[in-house]
């Protein structure tokens, strides 16, 4: 009787709890990314960041909807894709309109100070996609540039699943290097702080919301019973977290000497 009486209210709270969980999965991925978008915007300066991790989560997400079509899994994971994409299109936005404009200002500072006799400020070489330059990918000079490239990666993987989407061993791949491919996230940010031997720029407060995330999602996925790629690949981001909480550990403990002589501005670029 008294299970009877509890049931109208543990029916509707299991529904917002439900609700909570959804939204969580497809807004709380972009969240580490907030202060990072908003130091970048205060400091000028991009240096810290690796547009590399938008790279990783673009494919990651983009394979994941293509995978969607093979397999459908639930809506909020869907969801929550598209939420990425926008989120680190956003981000390479500001990302390269802050470096373009300080390589700008760099330039106008050499020509300043050597009394350039003409006073012409040599604006920095235009870098794009269409020139197909593997020494520059992914470091372009505009934001249409990495647009074009990923519309042209989503045609081509789009094209080719709609191809093979009847067959199940290229389905199943295909899901398998979506989450693979966002197990490797955190590598492009752990290699620059190891070059690098800084982290410098990086917002902490962006992996400390990683390692959180990173690990909600992973006990979610072993609560559920998850195919066994996705709780593998979970704690794998989980543990690069921690190595890039143990980098800036090290570093601020340990911060690398400078050098005699000062280093020239453009030798401290991120990946």
């Amino acid at each position: 009787m008294e299970a009877e009486g509890l049931g109208w209210l543990l029916v509707p709270l299991h529904q917002l709890v439900s609700w909570g969980a959804a939204g969580a999965m497809v807004f709380g991925g972009v969240v580490p990314y907030i202060p990072q978008y908003r130091d970048i915007r205060r400091t000028q300066n991009a240096e810290g960041f690796s547009t590399y991790v938008c790279l990783v989560l673009l494919v990651a997400n983009i394979l994941r909807i293509l995978f969607w079509f093979g397999r459908r899994f639930e809506s909020p994971l869907l969801w929550q894709s598209v939420v990425m994409i926008l989120t680190m299109l956003l981000m390479l936005k500001l990302c390269t309109e802050v470096r373009v404009a300080n390589e700008l200002n760099l330039k106008r500072r050499v020509f300043s100070a050597a009394d350039n006799k003409d006073g012409e400020v040599r604006v920095p070489p235009r870098r794009s996609f269409l020139d197909f330059d593997p020494h520059y990918f992914w470091h372009w000079s505009s934001f249409a540039d990495y647009v074009q490239c990923v519309l042209a990666f989503t045609g081509v993987a789009g094209y080719i699943t709609y191809l093979s989407i009847d067959s199940a061993l290229f389905v199943e791949t295909l899901g398998f290097l979506a989450v693979l491919t966002e197990a490797m996230l955190g590598v492009p940010q752990l290699y620059r702080n190891h070059r690098h031997q800084s982290t410098e720029g990086m917002s902490i407060k962006m992996v400390f919301m990683w390692t959180s995330g990173d690990t909600f999602k992973t006990a979610y996925f072993l609560l559920n019973g998850a195919p066994l790629q996705f709780s593998v690949c979970g704690l794998l981001q989980v543990l690069v977290d921690l190595a890039i909480l143990g980098q800036a550990y090290v570093f601020t403990r340990h911060p690398l000497k400078p050098a005699p002589h000062a280093a020239h501005p453009t030798s401290a670029k991120a990946l």
